[in-house]
């Protein structure tokens, strides 16, 4: 799976993608991530491409030439033609697991487009079909952490990135608490330990257990 990020800042990733699981499945060659500045498509010596936004108001909006041609050359990059835009914005579609699911089932190749300021000029979305998406009620300073987050949701649906691909929670039943070793421990004189239920071997009713668990999420 291929992820085109349209983004000011592709250096906000650098460290999420460089760790872990992440990291991994770059390196193992199950999903890649392609950076597409705006900047680099200015029409102008100084690479500005924000300007005040028509009919007044606070701060700047990205201009829409610069955004159509970042786009224009991560669908060129796409192995396929059917290749799925979205389009970061407080206001869009709730993201969820069944979303990614779907998406990452659907499509080989993802371009998320990334907004900062007051947002991007509008008219980029009457040139490319796309969806508006949204990771939750509440606005941030940029599209960088939702980006982020979509590329760590969709991957754990492309099989090979986890180690066991059963292991991902949406898919089976989980409980939002899990025990290690040692089995009782003290912390200022008081002991903690794991549940009984986890330690007698009977898997119904451990999945009983589990059951109930998830439903206090």
């Amino acid at each position: 799976m291929h992820f085109h990020i349209i983004t000011l800042f592709p250096g906000a990733f650098d460290s999420y993608l460089g760790e872990s699981i992440l990291k991994r499945a770059i390196e193992d060659k199950k999903i890649r991530v392609s950076f597409y500045n705006p900047r680099d498509f200015a029409d102008n010596e100084y690479k500005r491409i924000d300007r005040p936004p028509y009919a007044g108001g606070p701060g700047m909006v990205i201009q829409a030439e610069p955004v159509i041609k970042a786009i224009a050359k991560a669908k060129s990059k796409a192995k396929s033609k059917n290749t799925k835009i979205i389009f970061l914005s407080p206001s869009g579609k709730q993201f969820t697991n069944e979303y990614a699911a779907k998406t990452a089932k659907k499509f080989s190749d993802v371009i998320i487009v990334s907004g900062r300021y007051e947002g991007i000029d509008a008219r980029v979305k009457k040139v490319f079909k796309m969806e508006d998406i949204s990771i939750g009620p509440f606005v941030l300073t940029g599209g960088e952490l939702p980006a982020m987050l979509m590329i760590d949701v969709m991957a754990r649906q492309v099989e090979g990135v986890l180690g066991n691909f059963d292991s991902r929670e949406e898919s089976r039943v989980a409980s939002p608490d899990v025990y290690t070793r040692p089995e009782i421990f003290a912390y200022k004189g008081k002991k903690y330990r794991v549940p009984k239920v986890l330690l007698g071997g009977n898997h119904a009713k451990i999945e009983e257990w589990k059951s109930k668990r998830q439903g206090k999420k």
